[in-house]
């Protein structure tokens, strides 16, 4: 564990406030889950909590299902990571932070697409080249109101396309993962 020299004190209310710059380099918002472990030294532990995550499994079992029909990369992600991936580099994508792009399409809860005239766009933080996306699209995973992951779709065939067929898979994705999480 690494100390980071900050002391906090416990209001009358048992809060203790996260400082900004941990909570911008851990990429805390307000309003997002955290769950509290202790440990037998009396340590307690912060850990940001994915929704999406408590389904990984099952996130990758609807990622397979999704390349087998549609025969392209099907990803799922948290707000924060890849988590699910199929058809595609596990080693490129899997576990690796979303880029900043992505991350707006997240929070603005709409479906995007390239068959709208829109440019391919950067999944990962670590993508370096977009000539490597022919095709994508990405349906924000919302659950009561707040965006909580995506289900991306994209292609690195010239030949291949995407359209409304697309469009309906992920959006039917999201709003089913979203279900399985609220019950």
């Amino acid at each position: 564990m690494k100390a980071t020299g900050i002391v906090r004190r416990i209001d009358e209310l048992g809060r203790v406030v996260i400082p900004k710059e941990i909570r911008r380099t851990l990429r805390i918002r307000e309003g997002d889950p955290l769950e509290i472990f202790t440990d037998r030294e009396g340590q307690i532990i912060l850990k940001k909590y994915s929704p999406i995550g408590e389904l990984n499994e099952f996130a990758q079992e609807f990622c397979d299902s999704l390349h087998e029909s549609t025969n392209h990369v099907a990803m799922i992600s948290d707000r924060d990571f890849i988590i699910a991936i199929s058809g595609g580099s596990k080693k490129e994508y899997l576990d690796k932070r979303i880029s900043p792009e992505l991350e707006k399409i997240i929070e603005s809860r709409s479906t995007y697409s390239t068959k709208e005239d829109n440019k391919p766009m950067k999944i990962t933080y670590e993508d370096v080249s977009l000539d490597k996306y022919t095709n994508q699209v990405i349906t924000p995973i919302v659950m009561q109101g707040d965006p909580i992951g995506s289900v991306i779709l994209i292609s690195k065939e010239i030949s291949a396309s995407m359209g409304e067929l697309e469009i309906k898979l992920t959006e039917t994705t999201a709003g089913f993962l979203s279900k399985q999480m609220e019950s």
